[in-house]
């Protein structure tokens, strides 16, 4: 089988959500989903490490979750909109999570998204006006962990 080119990897700071890492977070977007009821998040809370491990995760993804480190569930084949619900279950807005992925604080983000975003320095597709970084890792100084 010939592999697909994928130049759309080549954007700085950006986790492409796509086939291979949703097949690739498959058990972890289940896991996620899961905490959609009231029972299952009750079970999570009592005992975060029993929960996972009824769900066919790898472990450096049971990890990841128990460290609430989102950046590493992304990379993990975690979806954004799938975490949301874990981070929701620990207690944590959209706006923290998304704080904690960047390096910011709850605020210092919702302050960068009022006043129209991230810059697009330095988060162009590689090549692009040949000023592109050529890193893939997110560009926040944050550990992304919602603690």
């Amino acid at each position: 089988m010939m592999p697909l080119d994928k130049p759309y990897l080549d954007v700085p700071g950006t986790t492409i959500f796509d086939a291979e890492q949703s097949r690739k977070g498959y058990w972890l977007n289940q896991f996620c989903m899961s905490l959609m009821t009231a029972p299952n998040r009750e079970r999570f809370k009592a005992d975060q490490r029993a929960y996972l491990d009824e769900w066919a995760m790898t472990e450096e993804q049971k990890l990841a979750v128990l460290d609430a480190d989102l950046n590493r569930c992304i990379a993990l084949g975690g979806n954004i909109y799938f975490l949301a619900k874990l981070g929701a279950t620990l207690g944590k807005s959209f706006q923290q999570m998304a704080g904690s992925m960047t390096g910011m604080t709850e605020e210092e983000y919702r302050h960068m998204m009022i006043s129209g975003g991230r810059s697009v320095e330095g988060n162009r597709i590689v090549g692009e006006d040949g000023t592109a970084q050529v890193h893939r890792q997110p560009q926040g100084t944050g550990n992304g962990k919602l603690i």
